[in-house]
């Protein structure tokens, strides 16, 4: 599977406070995203796939929901999380 136990502590490592805290707004973003640029790729190899599809939609949808919760929050860890994943929003 593409997403191993090791990728997910790498992830929550470099953009979390730690590899075990899975809890911060920017970790959890950071998965979305990495998980959204593996369907992306999965979906431009399978155009048909529209189960996996629906997925995505789901997922960017999360992924906007913490975005604009963190906006709301903080905006300055907003904007870092934004530049550092490149975002377009």
């Amino acid at each position: 599977m593409y997403l191993t136990k090791e990728v997910k502590e790498n992830i929550f490592e470099k953009h979390g406070k730690g590899k075990n805290d899975t809890g911060t707004a920017e970790g959890q973003i950071a998965l979305f995203t990495h998980r959204i640029n593996h369907l992306t790729g999965h979906l431009k190899i399978n155009r048909k796939d529209y189960n996996t599809e629906r997925s995505l939609v789901m997922m960017v949808g999360k992924r906007r929901s913490l975005l604009d919760y963190l906006k709301k929050k903080d905006i300055e860890r907003y904007r870092a999380i934004i530049k550092e994943l490149n975002i377009r929003k």
